[in-house]
Protein backbone atom coordinates (compact mmCIF):
# COMPACT_ATOMS: atom_id res chain seq x y z
CA UNK A 1 0.00 0.00 0.00
CA UNK A 2 2.94 2.76 0.77
CA UNK A 3 3.95 1.68 -2.38
CA UNK A 4 1.25 3.09 -4.34
CA UNK A 5 1.08 6.24 -1.90
CA UNK A 6 4.71 6.91 -2.94
CA UNK A 7 4.18 6.47 -6.14
CA UNK A 8 1.18 8.84 -6.48
CA UNK A 9 2.91 11.44 -4.53
CA UNK A 10 5.82 11.51 -6.72
CA UNK A 11 3.73 11.50 -10.09
CA UNK A 12 1.65 14.52 -8.29
CA UNK A 13 4.97 16.44 -7.55
CA UNK A 14 6.66 15.60 -11.01
CA UNK A 15 3.38 16.77 -12.59
CA UNK A 16 3.27 20.39 -10.85
CA UNK A 17 7.43 20.72 -11.57
CA UNK A 18 6.63 19.57 -15.23
CA UNK A 19 3.82 22.46 -15.14
CA UNK A 20 6.23 25.15 -14.15
CA UNK A 21 9.41 24.18 -15.93
CA UNK A 22 7.32 24.12 -19.29
CA UNK A 23 5.44 27.34 -18.16
CA UNK A 24 8.62 29.57 -18.23
CA UNK A 25 9.96 33.00 -19.35
CA UNK A 26 10.68 32.25 -22.14
CA UNK A 27 8.66 33.65 -25.41
CA UNK A 28 7.92 30.86 -28.16
CA UNK A 29 8.93 30.47 -31.87
CA UNK A 30 5.96 32.53 -32.95
CA UNK A 31 6.36 35.20 -30.70
CA UNK A 32 10.16 34.96 -31.75
CA UNK A 33 9.34 35.20 -35.44
CA UNK A 34 6.64 38.29 -34.89
CA UNK A 35 9.52 40.51 -32.60
CA UNK A 36 11.95 39.41 -35.94
CA UNK A 37 9.66 40.51 -38.51
CA UNK A 38 8.87 44.08 -36.36
CA UNK A 39 12.20 44.39 -36.19
CA UNK A 40 13.10 44.17 -39.86
CA UNK A 41 10.03 46.15 -40.64
CA UNK A 42 11.80 49.20 -38.46
CA UNK A 43 15.23 49.16 -39.31
CA UNK A 44 13.62 49.29 -43.09
CA UNK A 45 11.74 52.21 -42.30
CA UNK A 46 15.17 53.60 -40.38
CA UNK A 47 17.16 53.26 -43.59
CA UNK A 48 14.51 54.65 -45.44
CA UNK A 49 14.67 57.65 -43.41
CA UNK A 50 18.58 57.67 -43.60
CA UNK A 51 18.88 57.58 -47.32
CA UNK A 52 16.43 60.70 -47.29
CA UNK A 53 18.32 62.61 -44.52
CA UNK A 54 21.66 61.62 -46.97
CA UNK A 55 19.98 63.02 -50.48
CA UNK A 56 18.58 66.14 -48.53
CA UNK A 57 22.41 66.61 -46.94
CA UNK A 58 23.18 66.47 -50.67
CA UNK A 59 20.92 69.10 -51.85
CA UNK A 60 21.92 70.82 -49.30
CA UNK A 61 25.73 70.51 -49.70
CA UNK A 62 25.16 71.47 -53.66
CA UNK A 63 23.39 74.38 -52.91
CA UNK A 64 25.58 75.75 -50.11
CA UNK A 65 28.91 75.08 -52.68
CA UNK A 66 27.02 76.68 -55.35
CA UNK A 67 26.72 79.83 -53.25
CA UNK A 68 29.86 80.06 -52.01
CA UNK A 69 31.09 80.09 -56.15
CA UNK A 70 28.70 82.00 -57.63
CA UNK A 71 29.31 85.93 -56.89
CA UNK A 72 26.41 87.24 -58.42
CA UNK A 73 24.52 86.26 -55.94
CA UNK A 74 23.91 87.59 -51.97
CA UNK A 75 26.18 84.96 -50.58
CA UNK A 76 27.81 85.21 -46.99
CA UNK A 77 31.13 86.46 -48.83
CA UNK A 78 30.00 89.07 -50.38
CA UNK A 79 27.10 91.13 -47.59
CA UNK A 80 27.79 92.67 -44.41
CA UNK A 81 25.59 92.27 -41.85
CA UNK A 82 25.61 94.19 -38.86
CA UNK A 83 24.94 92.80 -35.18
CA UNK A 84 21.91 94.93 -33.24
CA UNK A 85 21.86 94.24 -29.46
CA UNK A 86 18.70 95.30 -29.32
CA UNK A 87 16.61 93.63 -32.40
CA UNK A 88 18.71 90.46 -30.18
CA UNK A 89 17.44 91.18 -26.68
CA UNK A 90 13.74 91.82 -28.40
CA UNK A 91 13.31 88.28 -29.79
CA UNK A 92 15.01 86.47 -27.41
CA UNK A 93 13.86 87.76 -24.19
CA UNK A 94 17.88 87.80 -22.90
CA UNK A 95 21.01 90.04 -23.60
CA UNK A 96 22.81 88.02 -26.49
CA UNK A 97 26.63 88.95 -27.36
CA UNK A 98 27.60 88.87 -30.90
CA UNK A 99 29.34 85.48 -32.12
CA UNK A 100 28.33 83.67 -28.76
CA UNK A 101 28.10 79.96 -30.50
CA UNK A 102 26.14 78.94 -27.92
CA UNK A 103 23.11 80.66 -28.92
CA UNK A 104 22.79 78.04 -31.50
CA UNK A 105 20.35 75.31 -29.63
CA UNK A 106 23.02 72.42 -29.63
CA UNK A 107 26.19 74.24 -28.39
CA UNK A 108 27.07 74.55 -25.10
CA UNK A 109 30.38 76.04 -23.80
CA UNK A 110 32.73 72.77 -23.95
CA UNK A 111 31.56 72.27 -27.95
CA UNK A 112 32.24 76.02 -28.60
CA UNK A 113 35.43 75.40 -27.19
CA UNK A 114 35.66 72.63 -29.83
CA UNK A 115 35.11 74.89 -32.48
CA UNK A 116 37.12 77.78 -30.85
CA UNK A 117 39.99 75.17 -31.69
CA UNK A 118 39.62 74.25 -34.77
CA UNK A 119 39.36 78.48 -35.66
CA UNK A 120 35.56 78.68 -35.74
CA UNK A 121 34.77 81.86 -33.65
CA UNK A 122 32.22 84.02 -35.52
CA UNK A 123 28.56 83.07 -36.46
CA UNK A 124 30.02 83.74 -39.99
CA UNK A 125 32.40 80.89 -40.08
CA UNK A 126 29.94 78.50 -38.60
CA UNK A 127 27.43 79.42 -41.18
CA UNK A 128 29.78 78.58 -43.82
CA UNK A 129 30.92 75.69 -42.55
CA UNK A 130 29.90 72.25 -43.49
CA UNK A 131 27.69 69.71 -41.28
CA UNK A 132 30.23 67.33 -41.96
CA UNK A 133 32.97 69.72 -40.67
CA UNK A 134 31.03 70.07 -37.78
CA UNK A 135 30.65 66.20 -37.37
CA UNK A 136 34.49 66.43 -37.64
CA UNK A 137 34.49 69.31 -34.88
CA UNK A 138 32.52 66.93 -32.76
CA UNK A 139 34.36 63.83 -32.90
CA UNK A 140 37.70 65.60 -31.82
CA UNK A 141 36.12 65.82 -28.51
CA UNK A 142 35.53 62.29 -27.89
CA UNK A 143 32.48 59.74 -28.10
CA UNK A 144 30.62 61.84 -25.23
CA UNK A 145 30.02 64.38 -28.54
CA UNK A 146 28.56 62.05 -30.58
CA UNK A 147 25.05 61.99 -29.88
CA UNK A 148 24.78 65.63 -30.86
CA UNK A 149 23.37 66.16 -34.37
CA UNK A 150 25.15 69.32 -36.09
CA UNK A 151 23.23 69.43 -39.26
CA UNK A 152 21.22 72.58 -38.26
CA UNK A 153 24.34 74.34 -36.71
CA UNK A 154 25.44 76.15 -39.69
CA UNK A 155 21.77 77.41 -40.57
CA UNK A 156 21.16 78.54 -37.17
CA UNK A 157 24.46 80.87 -37.20
CA UNK A 158 23.54 82.14 -40.78
CA UNK A 159 20.31 83.10 -39.18
CA UNK A 160 22.15 84.67 -36.24
CA UNK A 161 24.88 86.56 -38.72
CA UNK A 162 22.19 87.85 -40.85
CA UNK A 163 20.20 89.21 -38.02
CA UNK A 164 17.18 86.89 -38.40
CA UNK A 165 16.27 86.97 -34.45
CA UNK A 166 12.58 85.96 -34.99
CA UNK A 167 13.03 83.09 -37.25
CA UNK A 168 15.64 81.95 -35.64
CA UNK A 169 13.65 82.06 -31.98
CA UNK A 170 10.91 80.64 -33.70
CA UNK A 171 12.66 77.35 -35.54
CA UNK A 172 15.00 76.94 -31.78
CA UNK A 173 11.37 76.91 -29.92
CA UNK A 174 9.63 74.45 -32.91
CA UNK A 175 13.04 72.16 -32.29
CA UNK A 176 13.73 72.75 -28.96
CA UNK A 177 13.47 68.27 -28.60
CA UNK A 178 11.67 68.57 -24.90
CA UNK A 179 14.57 71.02 -23.11
CA UNK A 180 12.80 73.42 -21.61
Amino acid sequence: MWYWIILAITGIISGILGYFFGKSDTPSIQEKSFEINTLEIQNAKLKSDLETCRKRLESFTTKTKQLEFDNHTNSLQSKSFSFDTGEAKAAFGKTIKENDLKLVEGIGPKIEGLFHNFGIKTWKELAETSADKCQEVLDSGGKRYRIHDPASWPMQAKMAYEGHWEQLFEWQEKHRAGKY
